[in-house]
């Protein structure tokens, strides 16, 4: 069942703690990190936003949709808040299990941004997924357990997708696991693609459950020109039809702030940004509006 939307007051009371304990640092042993994460983020309310930088109102391109999602989330609330106060969709994916997990699920909930499960899962070559991971050579009902709970951990999430994973989403086995509860939770799975030819879209179809894949990755390199080459890129996708999604990470320095810049100019070009599940309910509205119902 939907976690019940949180009111007003309790949405800026956990906005609130959030940017306290933000403040205070991360509050994450290194050990917990995952390799390569970036420079610190921007303090909350520091992206910097230009005089007179509102975005124009410009009836967006339905067919020049952006999907930004924010992999990652849980080490550090320094780190999420700045995307929290973007002012656009936008999908933050909290990975299960970790001291912070819980309170950024909860404040994602209440700044109205879409939430995600950001499931581990076995790579190839050994890497640590972390805690809460599918790994290869669980049964089914293993798997299960441990997706189950971790979905009770990030309470609220619509989606879920991938962190690593190389070697579990080849698994035709496993990956039939995951979409057999992502269709008992009607929640919808995304593919982040981290190696070619997964067993996910075969495993999706015999579930009847609706699958989506990354397009991009934001942040290979984190620096803001490699950032604007990404998006430029997810751009040109989806000005061909049809949504991109464009995947990041909260622990990269310059993203938050190199995406609140491209906002206005995004809209001035008729993009629109939304949501995985946004964009399912437009498509549904629009199907009954075609039909007549």
């Amino acid at each position: 069942m939907p976690e019940p939307a949180a009111s007003a007051e309790e949405a800026e009371a956990l906005l609130d703690a959030a940017r306290s304990a933000g403040s205070a640092g991360s509050g994450a042993p290194a050990s917990w990190r995952p390799a390569g994460r970036g420079a610190p983020q921007a303090a909350a309310g520091a992206l910097r936003t230009g005089p007179g930088r509102r975005a124009p109102r410009v009836r967006p391109d339905p067919s020049k949709t952006l999907i930004f999602v924010i992999d990652d989330v849980g080490y550090s609330m320094k780190e999420l808040l700045p995307f929290l106060e973007l002012p656009f969709p936008l999908t933050l994916a909290v990975l299960p299990e970790l001291p912070g997990s819980a309170e950024a699920a909860a404040a994602i909930r209440a700044s109205g941004k879409e939430l995600m499960l950001h499931q581990p899962m076995e790579a190839i070559g050994g890497q640590d997924p972390g805690p809460g991971a599918i790994r290869l050579g669980m049964d089914a009902g293993e798997a299960r357990r441990v997706l189950l709970s971790n979905l009770d951990t990030v309470r609220g999430a619509v989606g879920m997708n991938n962190h690593m994973g190389s070697a579990v989403t080849t698994d035709p086995l496993l990956m039939e696991v995951v979409s057999a509860l992502a269709k008992e939770r009607g929640i919808y799975y995304l593919d982040s693609l981290t190696i070619p030819a997964t067993a996910t879209a075969a495993a999706a179809r015999r579930e009847g459950i609706r699958y989506w894949e990354r397009d991009v990755f934001l942040d290979n390199a984190p620096d803001r020109a490699s950032i604007l080459r990404a998006v430029d890129d997810g751009k040109k996708r989806a000005s061909k039809g049809g949504p991109a999604v464009m995947i990041g990470h909260v622990w990269s320095a310059e993203l938050a702030q190199t995406l609140m810049d491209l906002y206005p100019r995004l809209v001035e070009e008729g993009f629109s940004l939304s949501t995985i599940s946004r964009f399912m309910l437009a498509e549904a509205e629009g199907d009954d509006e075609s039909t007549g119902n």
